[in-house]
């Protein structure tokens, strides 16, 4: 693992370089981590380099003690760092790594040649028995999340076993933030001034960020494009990383 250091805390992330190409820099979502890009730190790299990122209170990453309503412009500081130590140009980002990614993009602290939202959308309001589970049931919110049509259509054990050791590993009160974060999310109104080629995809069984959301944020920017991918929910690039790496690439060689 690097480092970086700023705004007073290190942020932790990983660089897969494996040609001269493009620099896609990646951010997990809630209660994730940098390992959930595996398979793009490996097939999607190369010819290029790929780099993945610890958010604030995540993985091997310092903390930032911040209200929940401000989270998202902390973690925006930690892939403004790691974007710039990386010199990345391109930006991938999961759920609530998506909405880093849009709020970044649409206050001027990132610019990046091109954005990928995968699961994620303008706006992530997260249902009421969740926050409550979150917030006093930490084992259930994590169960329900790892039931079919959530973070995995079909879910596989070797996945859902790292999803959710990597949740309880973050604790409860980061896991609470990062969805809290989500809940109070809401770039509907800034959307037209957005000025970067989007993808947004997601699976086709995602049910925590419907199609619906990627079509929402692909009819609303000025350069925007959406896809869905079959036999895969939320976490689409973990559960069908080839089809998911292809709709990546294809929309980096557009960019070229």
């Amino acid at each position: 693992m690097e480092t970086v250091t700023h705004d007073g805390r290190t942020t932790a992330y990983r660089t897969s370089t494996r040609g001269d190409g493009r620099r896609i820099l990646c951010v997990h979502g809630s209660g994730g981590t940098h390992q959930i890009w595996r398979a793009q730190l490996g097939r999607l790299a190369a010819g290029r380099t790929v780099a993945a990122l610890d958010l604030s209170g995540h993985g091997d990453s310092a903390d930032v003690d911040v209200p929940p309503e401000d989270a998202i412009d902390a973690y925006v500081d930690d892939v403004a760092a790691v974007a710039d130590a990386v010199d990345a140009d391109v930006l991938i980002g999961n759920s609530l790594g998506g909405a880093v990614v849009l709020s970044g993009c649409l206050d001027g602290r990132l610019d990046p040649e091109g954005a990928v939202l995968v699961g994620s959308g303008a706006r992530l309001a997260v249902g009421q028995p969740l926050r409550e589970w979150l917030a006093h049931d930490f084992d259930r919110a994590v169960d329900f999340l790892h039931e079919p049509d959530r973070l995995f259509h079909d879910p596989d054990p070797r996945l859902t076993d790292a999803s959710r050791a990597a949740m309880r590993d973050a604790g409860r009160a980061t896991v609470e933030r990062d969805f809290l974060a989500c809940h109070n999310f809401d770039a509907r109104d800034r959307l037209p001034g957005l000025d970067v080629p989007l993808l947004a995809l997601t699976g086709d069984h995602d049910t925590l960020t419907p199609p619906r959301f990627s079509e929402y944020l692909a009819d609303h920017v000025d350069r925007g494009e959406w896809t869905t991918l079959p036999d895969a929910a939320h976490l689409a690039f973990l559960e069908t990383p080839d089809a998911f790496n292809r709709e990546v690439d294809a929309f980096l060689a557009a960019l070229d």
